[in-house]
């Protein structure tokens, strides 16, 4: 009893300390991480079937009873290099745009796994889902009448209390209760205010928040010694409206975390090979913040009304391949590729100068150390390479015509312990 009131209480300081800490924004698939725990972060993100960490709840709840009882912390440190280009445009906007004015990010994470019985286990885990982030110390708005710096900061932090239950030798499911965070704010689009249902809640309102709710649901199974699958959905997770940019976002400031599913599989190559693949569909078309089209305002639907302009973004397919190599007892090695569909229309990429989220390509690498006593130390780092997306009508006549170019790079170092309990 003493031991489990100690790992609770040590449970809760950490999810405190992650809960005060603001979780810097990222983008990979759209906004989306491209996996969760810095073993899988090695592994380009493949988990569904694969559980490394006690991270890997964030995947897949159903991996408790893979993980037994062990804590892991860690960090990410985030560096995407963004921006965006205006040509052809008659307000006389034609110039390259930096959005980096902020370079690096640190995202925490936190998780913990605890078996109870021969059927049930808990666990919890900590970290940042997602976000978006641009600075422009040079306004891209400014010939069409907008001031100071532009940019946007989404972020947004998930606590995942997690419980599964073993249905038969092999095999679980899990559920884990996603209570998100968000922050956010917009700088210097002040210009779209004649646009907005209300225009005084659309810009320069400093970083307001919102919490929600969601579930996800994993079943995970080892049909034979070599081989596992697993499979989860997520609900969409139901936000609180931010009220200050009520008058930026469709729905007067709903901004809900969108519904994902997937399936993966693991197989054994050799005594000391493992190979995970999974497939991932990220429903980014249930968020009319994020999918509604920037032409619904010459429909007659306002920035904020229930239609009112968003990104225009697509759903995304993720796939993400990894393997894992035991070079000897103490050390393994790993190493992955992801692909995912872009998300950001060429036709609407006028708006998305505020989120680049364009990037597909993911190559990472890591490693883990296991000591003595059994302390797990991880590293990984994830490149994606630039990916550019090249407006194609793109900024109304209004605006002046012409096209918007956005791109986008990240590298991802990321760095963990871990130890079994």
């Amino acid at each position: 009893m003493r031991k489990l009131t100690s790992l609770l209480a040590t449970t809760f300081f950490v999810t405190a300390l992650c809960g005060l800490t603001a979780v810097p924004a990222q983008a990979t698939f759209g906004y989306y991480a491209h996996g969760t725990g810095v073993q899988a972060e090695g592994l380009a993100g493949a988990g569904i079937a694969y559980p490394k960490d006690s991270l890997a709840i964030a995947s897949n709840p159903a991996s408790l009873f893979l993980l037994g009882n062990r804590l892991d912390v860690g960090v990410d440190f985030f560096a995407p290099d963004r921006g965006a280009s205006i040509v052809g445009n008659g307000a006389g906007a034609d110039q390259s745009y930096d959005g980096s004015g902020v370079k690096n990010f640190l995202i925490p994470q936190f998780g913990y796994t605890n078996t109870l019985s021969d059927h049930w286990a808990v666990g919890i885990a900590v970290y940042g889902n997602g976000g978006m982030n641009t600075s422009y110390n040079t306004n891209p708005f400014a010939r069409f009448g907008a001031t100071g710096k532009a940019g946007v900061n989404l972020e947004q932090l998930f606590v995942s209390p997690t419980v599964a239950y073993r249905i038969a030798e092999g095999h679980s499911i899990g559920v884990s209760f996603n209570i998100a965070y968000q922050l956010f704010k917009a700088d210097g689009v002040g210009v779209f205010a004649p646009y907005s249902a209300a225009p005084a809640a659309l810009s320069n309102n400093h970083t307001d928040h919102a919490y929600g709710f969601g579930v996800r649901i994993g079943y995970l199974g080892q049909l034979t010694p070599d081989l596992s699958v697993g499979a989860f959905w997520q609900s969409k997770s139901y936000s609180g409206r931010f009220k200050k940019y009520a008058g930026l976002f469709a729905e007067q400031g709903s901004f809900d975390a969108p519904a994902s599913y997937g399936i993966g599989a693991s197989y054994r190559l050799t005594d000391k090979l493992d190979a995970a693949l999974d497939v991932e569909r990220i429903e980014y078309s249930g968020v009319p913040a994020v999918a509604n089209k920037l032409g619904e305002l010459f429909l007659g639907h306002p920035f904020g009304a229930d239609n009112g302009p968003g990104f225009g973004w697509r759903d995304v397919t993720a796939v993400k391949l990894g393997l894992n190599y035991a070079i000897a007892p103490q050390w393994q090695i790993r190493g992955g590729w992801a692909w995912g569909t872009q998300p950001v229309r060429k036709d609407q990429t006028f708006l998305n100068i505020l989120a680049p989220g364009v990037v597909q390509h993911h190559l990472s690498a890591g490693a883990t150390w296991t000591s003595e006593g059994g302390t797990e130390i991880s590293a990984s780092v994830t490149y994606a390479p630039e990916t550019k997306v090249n407006g194609s009508g793109s900024i109304p006549a209004s605006f002046g015509g012409g096209e918007a170019n956005v791109r986008l790079s990240e590298v991802v170092i990321g760095l963990a312990a871990g130890w079994h309990l």
